[in-house]
């Protein structure tokens, strides 16, 4: 496990914010990762952004149509990442697709996230059984691949949190991601299940969007992912999102007890 990751969860339950780079702008998504630091954030998701994100809800796939329209690369993220590495050691991770890794070249693209200071790799459309094209790369240059269980894989829950690094990303929903009214999967025992098998950090996301989702969520999970509520604002306030990811960002955080 990177020492980062460890250390995030480490402080007690961790709040882990996703955004889609470069929406609205590469400027604005470094500005954001200072800003949700400062807001209390454990660990910071960086989406790169996919032309076809099977696991997201309208609200992550506008911005990855906005940010790809706006000409945001792998390459360009990659140099935003330098630029972060200078102010803060914040752990990071990328959250994509296959098609992103593999049409860039998957050994160039562990190994140059690796490089610059990124602490994990999650792919959401990249099954536990084929893992083996990235695992075996990402454990040679020192970069958790992170296992996602969802409420469906209980026989299979035991097999992932084995092998997992990092931390274990708990879908708490069935579908893609988005704000949802409330969460009903019993995520105490999926928890449970992991934790019989190997002590490792549990973080649920998909659908968590208000303070008490993620007090609930905090109570029986090591850490809380939020992602299309803090995206929604990026799309609604554009330019001028940052001040009010920063006060959305605390309010989660302060809700969690911490």
């Amino acid at each position: 496990m990177s020492n980062r990751i460890a250390e995030a969860f480490n402080k007690g339950k961790a709040f882990i914010p996703f955004i889609t780079c470069g929406d609205p702008s590469l400027e604005v998504t470094e500005k954001l990762v200072y800003a949700m630091e400062e807001a209390g954030a454990d660990l910071i998701e960086l989406g790169i952004p996919f032309s076809d994100p099977t696991a997201e809800g309208p609200v992550i796939q506008a911005a990855n149509v906005r940010a790809l329209s706006g000409g945001v690369t792998t390459d360009k993220i990659f140099e935003m990442v330098q630029s972060i590495r200078k102010h803060t050691d914040i752990p990071l991770v990328f959250m994509t697709y296959a098609n992103v890794v593999f049409s860039y070249g998957t050994k160039r693209f562990i190994k140059k996230a690796s490089d610059l200071g990124m602490d994990g790799l999650i792919l959401p459309d990249v099954p536990f059984e084929e893992k083996e094209e990235f695992d075996p790369v990402c454990r040679q240059y020192g970069l958790d691949f992170i296992s996602l269980i969802a409420p469906t894989s209980h026989e299979r829950i035991r097999m992932i949190a084995r092998e997992a690094q990092g931390f274990l990303y708990c879908v708490s929903s069935l579908g893609v991601t988005g704000v949802r009214s409330s969460i009903t999967t019993d995520i105490g025992s999926m928890v449970r299940l992991v934790k019989e098998e190997k002590d490792i950090p549990c973080a649920v996301g998909f659908g968590i969007s208000t303070p008490q989702q993620a007090q609930e969520m905090a109570s029986c999970a090591d850490g809380v992912i939020v992602g299309s509520a803090i995206v929604k604002l990026c799309g609604q306030y554009k330019e001028d999102c940052v001040p009010y990811v920063k006060e959305y960002v605390k309010s989660m955080k302060d809700a969690m007890g911490l």
